[in-house]
């Protein structure tokens, strides 16, 4: 958010609205490539972090991303939305590890010729990106401060389940607390 309140949009494409950023690359799939392509995009969840109900990605800072294809196996959506400023991210994800996932799927896009270096991530990624018409949050945080959050619930639910911690939740100082854990 910007000092009065509106999005940031940065020097960079994509919206920003808080700590976290935006992004949509749309490709074109190179012809005859599409099988290949959902091939590779069936091992990329199969893999640890990307796997459905894993919570630790390569790169720390992203909330969420998804790939689709579409018209007619003809076009790939890479969207997702991370933590901090674009430049960073890039950083994070050329030096985390993800690149051999994602080679293998972006290797069947057109206009794809590796990715080397963060200059050649750098440059891929704008000449594929579109920022967002609208970007919306349901929830504030970064993903460190989220999982932190659900650290402590899980924490406070151990000490909920205590018979022995009666006494000491019982103190009118916990009572928002008490409150707050009863609404869920």
């Amino acid at each position: 958010m910007t000092a009065t309140g509106g999005v940031d949009t940065g020097r960079r494409p994509g919206v920003r609205v808080g700590s976290t950023s935006e992004f949509s690359l749309f490709f074109r799939v190179t012809p005859g490539h599409a099988e290949e392509l959902r091939k590779a995009l069936t091992a990329l969840m199969d893999s640890p972090g990307y796997r459905p109900g894993d919570y630790e990605m390569a790169v720390a800072n992203i909330h969420e991303a998804r790939f689709v294809m579409f018209d007619d196996d003809t076009r790939l959506l890479f969207a997702t939305s991370f933590d901090g400023s674009w430049d960073a991210y890039m950083e994070d994800f050329a030096s985390a590890g993800p690149l051999k996932l994602f080679d293998a799927i972006f290797r069947h896009t057109e206009a794809y010729d590796g990715l080397p270096d963060v200059a050649a991530v750098k440059s891929f990624i704008l000449g594929a990106q579109v920022s967002a018409g609208a970007y919306a949050r349901n929830y504030p945080g970064t993903v460190k401060e989220l999982r932190r959050a659900l650290r402590l619930e899980a924490a406070f639910d151990e000490v909920l389940d205590d018979p022995e911690a009666e006494t000491a939740l019982s103190h009118p100082a916990l009572k928002p607390l008490l409150d707050e854990a009863a609404d869920a």
